[in-house]
């Protein structure tokens, strides 16, 4: 049978924040279920060098493209609130944007804004850690990831608060601990940001008469920067070497950088070890009583962890040795909900009237599920910054915990293990809208294995093979989308001629940044009771359409200021009688 795509659906009301009135909601006709694949990191892009979803073994993601009807979704760029279109998207700026249904300026648009404004150093957060370092003579540390990827951070809003700290506050002390990138970037670009770095202090020390230096590092996903509660001996080691300054000791970054490439060839930045910077008195920048902390990345998920670090005063996840008293403040607040932090420096997005709103309060019963590396997407970043359920009777989320070893080595993750529960959900009828992430196109993308992210990929189509037949059997509707590319483009490419750059030995440098590619809207109706064509009036089609989009299934009507759903539907006369 051709899936020509549709549901059957009685029409809802908009009631709630949306629309007060003071019927009970009225629950739509399910399409038991509607489930929503959100395929993280697997973009659309028609080269197949280097593509690993191109190459990968597909027949299920490949028929569902030749036989039902899709488009493609813009998912970077303005389209998700991000600054410009050469800005590539992320999982938290795409789920946000599905979530909400339109666009909301995001992190860095917002961090661009305040800083360009200078409203950021006047306003409460800014000054707060300035009047405590003043007050006890302290000094003022930095730490986040050291890149321009805008992804986390960018080096341009470091750059500025430094500039301001030596020339506006006359701060005389400031340390910077870098977190190596290699991820959001190229995987072995830390020097191209550390050389021209110190050339920025060195400016600095000299022109202002200050004492600015890198104090302390290490890859990303060594220390620091863990999140969902992974991997908290992530957090733990990145204290003993920010806070305490223990560890292999340095007499520069760049040094401890060649260094440890040196002693283990292929390592890429995102993975080499800590280290802390140290003169003939011993370490230049442990944090203590008295100072001022500012931890400079925008993007929450990975931030949480090292805040809740610094602030908590109940806390078991590992011992503070030591635990100096300081002013410490995030960039945003990174969870708007339990108020992590409870200083920082620029007010983050205020995201309401979101889709899981909306449906809570027509009484749609929600699964959301994913393992834990995208757990945090599927429930915090979907229901806009917002932790724990909104109604405990009507969400339901599932977290699979994640295996904690490197991606490549376990490429195929949790996928058996979701997509089990799926389909368990699917056939007890439960529920009338289910979300899940499969995080493999995206995490195993990010190691820069050309081979581990085909088997990624693969994996995954393994599992929409599953998912559509759990559908078949119960008449339900799959929808079949991503929040970004990032598999679909392993190598790295010269933006001039598109060509692959290659290393010295004529292998392909390995990409393993988040791309500019879109992304696939698939869906897969087996009973087939309605047409279903790409809406005309949508130029350019982005993730914010999806919401309405899965309200059209769920027969409900979309509020109007969401933006429009991606197909025009009409009821299969022919198919239906």
């Amino acid at each position: 049978m051709t899936p020509a795509m549709a549901h059957s659906a009685h029409g809802g009301i908009v009631r709630g924040c949306f629309l007060e009135r003071e019927q009970q909601p009225v629950k739509a006709q399910q399409c038991k279920p509607l489930t929503i694949v959100i395929m993280d990191g697997i973009g659309c892009r028609k080269e197949r060098t280097g593509n690993a979803v191109a190459e990968a073994y597909t027949p299920h993601l490949d028929w569902l493209l030749e036989n039902c009807p899709f488009t493609l979704l813009k998912a970077h760029g303005t389209a998700v609130g991000l600054p410009s279109d050469e800005d590539m998207g992320n999982s938290e700026v795409g789920h946000n944007a599905i979530g909400a249904g339109r666009v909301f300026p995001q992190g860095a648009r917002l961090v661009n804004e305040a800083i360009e404004s200078g409203r950021v150093f006047q306003d409460k957060g800014w000054r707060r850690l300035m009047n405590f370092a003043r007050d006890h003579g302290g000094t003022i540390h930095f730490i986040g990831l050291f890149s321009d990827g805008n992804v986390h951070s960018h080096m341009d809003h470091l750059h500025a608060m430094l500039r301001h700290l030596a020339y506006e506050e006359k701060q005389p002390r400031a340390r910077i601990h870098i977190l190596l990138d290699g991820r959001d970037v190229g995987e072995t670009s830390a020097l191209e940001y550390v050389i021209p770095f110190e050339a920025f202090l060195k400016e600095i020390r000299e022109t202002a008469g200050v004492d600015y230096r890198i104090a302390s590092g290490g890859g990303r996903m060594k220390i620091t920067m863990d999140r969902y509660e992974a991997d908290w001996d992530m957090v733990a080691q990145g204290w003993k070497t920010h806070v305490a300054g223990e560890g292999r000791s340095f007499p520069s970054a760049e040094d401890a950088i060649r260094t440890y490439r040196l002693e283990n060839p292929g390592v890429i930045d995102q993975d080499l070890p800590p280290f802390v910077i140290a003169d003939t008195t011993g370490p230049v920048g442990p944090i203590r009583d008295g100072d001022a902390v500012v931890f400079f990345n925008f993007r929450g998920d990975r931030a949480i962890e090292i805040s809740r670090a610094f602030e908590d005063e109940e806390f078991d996840h590992f011992v503070r040795t030591p635990r100096p008293k300081v002013a410490y403040a995030g960039m945003l607040e990174y969870d708007t909900e339990v108020h992590i932090p409870r200083n920082f420096l620029v007010e983050p997005p205020h995201i309401d009237k979101t889709m899981g709103e909306f449906l809570c309060r027509e009484g749609i019963r929600q699964l959301a599920i994913s393992e834990t590396q995208k757990f945090g997407h599927v429930t915090y970043f979907w229901n806009g910054n917002r932790s724990g359920q909104l109604d405990e009777e009507l969400e339901e989320f599932i977290e699979i915990p994640s295996d904690r070893v490197p991606f490549e080595e376990r490429p195929w993750m949790k996928c058996s293990e979701i997509t089990d529960r799926v389909i368990e959900a699917i056939g007890s009828g439960r529920y009338d809208f289910i979300r899940l992430n499969y995080p493999n196109g995206d995490m195993v993308g990010h190691t820069g294995v050309y081979q581990a992210a085909r088997i990624a990929v693969e994996a995954v189509d393994l599992s929409l093979g599953r998912l559509m037949a759990a559908v078949r059997k119960v008449g339900g509707i799959l929808l079949v989308t991503a929040d970004h590319g990032n598999a679909e483009e392993m190598y790295e490419l010269d933006k001039k001629t598109g060509q692959v750059k290659t290393h010295r030995d004529g292998q392909p440098k390995a990409k393993t940044a988040h791309t500019l590619n879109p992304v696939w809207f698939i869906v897969y109706d087996p009973e087939g009771t309605r047409a279903i064509r790409v809406n005309p009036a949508i130029r350019s089609p982005g993730l914010t359409n999806i919401a309405a989009t899965c309200f059209q299934f769920l027969g409900l009507k979309a509020p109007e200021f969401y933006d429009p759903a991606l197909f025009e539907i009409e009821r299969n006369q022919a198919v239906a009688e």
